[in-house]
């Protein structure tokens, strides 16, 4: 049996969870589907891991950038900026599966308290997983089992709580503590939300401004935490977004160009056209026949 789910284009700040009434999020992807090889940053509250199936793959996270070969992994800590990326533009095919703390009810405060403090500001960002260390190992084989576990007909909800649990033992466990500056947490925190809003709302018009707005911070501040943080403008963030979702719509949908124009936020389907051909450098219509003709 093939084990694959529908490929997506970005993980944005909430996560489509394979079946809604189970928070769980499991898919195999491919970097050739995104633009230039590179995912959106993003970050979200669930835990996330990765593990690589083939080629090589680069994952900025919060400010730091490492490498991922076939075969091995990485933990992605909570709220963590993150994305993924390949200088060297090849394609490479990875396993994700996030875990939200909604996972193991969100009302048991006991619970909550302990997820705040193994997965919060003052634990690693991240971990590399590697076949050689015995509990890692184990997790890479987890991710790979919720993964196939999760496609079945009729997944046993017991048994992919039982590995998510698993997952977050093995990590809760061997994760490092650490004091971090404040006002490097604020920063996060305040770039997560004016991401975040660019995310929930990039169908719309939006401004510099507004996007400022959403982190309660002025234009210059904005400017200086995208740059700093992403390595790009936040209107060049926002159109990189709706690129990226006009090619998810490409793909899985039959809608016109003009309809994908305006409901990814593009004044009209003539200015998507060039921004489209400029930035992909291909048309639409020929993005959307080269992938069915790549997927036959």
């Amino acid at each position: 049996m093939n084990y694959e789910l529908e490929l997506i284009s970005d993980l944005s700040e909430t996560l489509s969870y394979n079946q809604a009434d189970f928070p769980l999020y499991a898919n195999k992807i491919k970097l050739e589907h995104f633009d230039r090889f590179t995912a959106a940053c993003h970050c979200h509250l669930d835990i996330e891991f990765v593990l690589m199936l083939e080629g090589n793959m680069d994952y900025y996270i919060n400010g730091n950038i490492v490498t991922i070969h076939a075969g091995e992994g990485l933990f992605i800590n909570s709220n963590r900026l993150h994305y993924g990326f390949t200088s060297e533009c090849k394609n490479c095919i990875l396993i994700e599966v996030a875990i939200p703390p909604s996972l193991f009810s969100e009302h048991l405060a006991y619970i909550q308290n302990f997820w705040s403090e193994k997965f919060g500001n003052e634990t690693e960002d991240f971990i590399l997983l590697s076949k050689k260390i015995p509990w890692q190992y184990e997790v890479l084989n987890l991710i790979v089992s919720i993964y196939k576990n999760i496609l079945k007909d009729k997944p046993n909800p017991f048994q992919i709580l039982s590995q998510a649990s698993k997952l977050c033992l093995h990590i809760s466990e061997n994760i490092s503590t650490y004091k971090q500056d404040s006002s490097d947490t604020w920063n996060w925190l305040t770039l997560a939300k004016m991401t975040g809003f660019i995310h929930s709302q990039y169908e719309n018009k939006i401004t510099l401004d507004d996007i400022a707005v959403a982190g309660a911070v002025c234009r210059s501040q904005c400017c200086t935490l995208f740059n700093k943080y992403i390595s790009q403008t936040p209107i060049a963030y926002l159109k990189y977004i709706r690129l990226q979702k006009s090619c998810e719509m490409l793909r899985d949908s039959k809608k016109s160009v003009s309809e994908i124009a305006l409901s990814c936020g593009f004044q009209s389907a003539s200015y998507f056209t060039y921004t489209f051909k400029k930035e992909l450098g291909m048309l639409p219509t020929e993005y959307r026949k080269q992938y069915y003709k790549n997927k036959i």
